[in-house]
C-alpha cells in the first residue's frame, strides 16, 4: 500500500486527478456543447459512449497493456486515424448547419456514438490513461480489486457528471442564445474538433520522428 495512503484519501486523489482531466476543454466537451443545445441530457449519453471506452481500456491496462500504448508508432498511427476522424466530425457540424435552419441542427449520430468517436479519436486519451492513469491503476492495486472497481466508478462518475453539468447548463440557456450566437457556438465547436485534427495529425508526425531519432527510448 502507497505510505500514509488509505482508501478514502486515495478516492479522493482519484477525484482530484480525474476531475483535472475531465473539465479540461476538448474533443468531447465541444460535442457535448454542440448537442447540449437540444438535450439536457446529451452529456449523460456522450459520457456513456467515453465510459463504454474507458472502463475495458483501466482493465486492459490493469492487464499491461499501457506499455504498448507508449510506444511511439502506436500514439502516431491513434493520432492520424483520430485527426482524420476529428476533421470528419468537425466536417460534418458544418454539413448539418448548411442543410437545416439552426434551431433544428441534427448530426448523423446519436450522442452516444458521438463519446465513442471523440474518445478514441483523440491520442491523448490513451496517452493520459498509460501515464497519469495508469499511476491511478498502479495504486489501485494496493487495495485489491475493490480498489481497482473504486477507482474505475469514480473516475466514470466525474466523467458522466461533468458532461451532464455541461449539457444541462447549455440546455438551460439556450433561450438566451439568439440565432446568430447559436450559429456561432456551433461554428466554433466545429472550428475546435477540426482544430484538434489538425493538431493530432502534426502530433503523430512529431511520434515518429522522435521513435525513428531515438527508438531505443519506445517500447
Amino acid at each position: 500500500m502507497p505510505s500514509g495512503l488509505n482508501f478514502p484519501l486515495f478516492l479522493l486523489s482519484v477525484v482530484i486527478v480525474s476531475l483535472s482531466g475531465v473539465m479540461m476543454p476538448g474533443p468531447v466537451t465541444a460535442m457535448v456543447i454542440a448537442r447540449g443545445h437540444r438535450d439536457s441530457r446529451a452529456g449523460m449519453w456522450i459520457g456513456l459512449g467515453h465510459g463504454a471506452i474507458e472502463l475495458p481500456l483501466m482493465a486492459a491496462i490493469y492487464l499491461g497493456l499501457g506499455q504498448i500504448l507508449s510506444s511511439g508508432f502506436v500514439k502516431a498511427s491513434i493520432g492520424f486515424a483520430g485527426g482524420a476522424m476529428m476533421l470528419y466530425l468537425g466536417w460534418q457540424m458544418f454539413v448539418s448547419l448548411k442543410k437545416t435552419s439552426v434551431e433544428e441542427i441534427r448530426l448523423p449520430y446519436n450522442s452516444v456514438i458521438a463519446g465513442l468517436l471523440t474518445t478514441t479519436s483523440n491520442p491523448y486519451f490513451f496517452i493520459w490513461w498509460a501515464t497519469i492513469g495508469a499511476t491511478l491503476i498502479l495504486n489501485a492495486q494496493a487495495f485489491g480489486m475493490a480498489g481497482l472497481i473504486a477507482m474505475a466508478i469514480s473516475h466514470w462518475l466525474c466523467d458522466i457528471g461533468w458532461d451532464w453539468l455541461l449539457s444541462w447548463s447549455v440546455f438551460k440557456s439556450r433561450n438566451l442564445w439568439n440565432q446568430k450566437v447559436r450559429q456561432a457556438v456551433f461554428i466554433g465547436c466545429g472550428l475546435l474538433l477540426a482544430g484538434f485534427g489538425v493538431w493530432f495529425v502534426y502530433s503523430a508526425l512529431s511520434f515518429i520522428t522522435f521513435s525513428i531519432a531515438a527508438p531505443g527510448t519506445s517500447r
